[in-house]
């Protein structure tokens, strides 16, 4: 299916959906980046939140989720100001706990970053675990450090169309970087 008039693209899409299958010959061309199949580039948004900073557990939340198999496409520490939290909390500004959560969100520095992978927004909400703490399963991210409903260590998009919204509101276009993980065939299968 790729023969010489397919263009680059059209290459890469194909190595990238038929690769390891017996008997295919693909023709060789430039590496691939940014070409995983759509279903690989699924991305979500995650806040490790200003409780999380200033007790140094950044580390740990990557590493949950670079163990899992996820990619990290952007990433910034920023100091959250009140503009782009009524943007990204713009469900829950007529809330009674609105001002208590403006003045968490705005106490320190916050983490944003992108995920991208295969139904990374689900996988991430089982990953952060219950808004609660209380009840926050063990093995999730809030279950091991939460201590508190008001300070729950991460947020995490709750869908695919928030997940692409909120992003929007933290990074430019330009800010997410498409790359090819080496360890993709590792994590995906062929």
């Amino acid at each position: 299916p790729a023969g010489p008039a397919m263009g680059s693209l059209g290459r890469c899409l194909a190595r990238s959906l038929f690769r390891g299958q017996p008997g295919l010959s693909l023709p060789l061309g430039p590496r691939c980046y940014g070409s995983a199949p759509p279903e690989l580039q699924e991305k979500t948004l995650v806040l490790v939140k200003p409780d999380a900073v200033q007790r140094r557990l950044v580390g740990d939340v990557i590493q949950r989720f670079e163990r899992r198999g996820f990619k990290l496409v952007a990433m910034k520490l920023l100091q959250a100001d009140q503009g782009l939290l009524d943007k990204h909390y713009q469900q829950l500004r007529q809330k009674p706990f609105y001002p208590a959560l403006l003045t968490y969100m705005t106490s320190g520095p916050v983490v944003a970053m992108v995920w991208e992978g295969y139904n990374v927004v689900k996988s991430t909400r089982t990953m952060v675990g219950d808004t609660n703490s209380a009840v926050a399963a063990a093995g999730t991210i809030r279950g091991d450090f939460s201590m508190h409903v008001s300070r729950n260590v991460v947020h995490a998009s709750d869908s695919v169309e928030t997940a692409q919204r909120e992003i929007g509101f933290w990074f430019q276009q330009d800010e997410l970087v498409a790359w090819e993980s080496g360890d993709r065939d590792f994590t995906y299968g062929p």
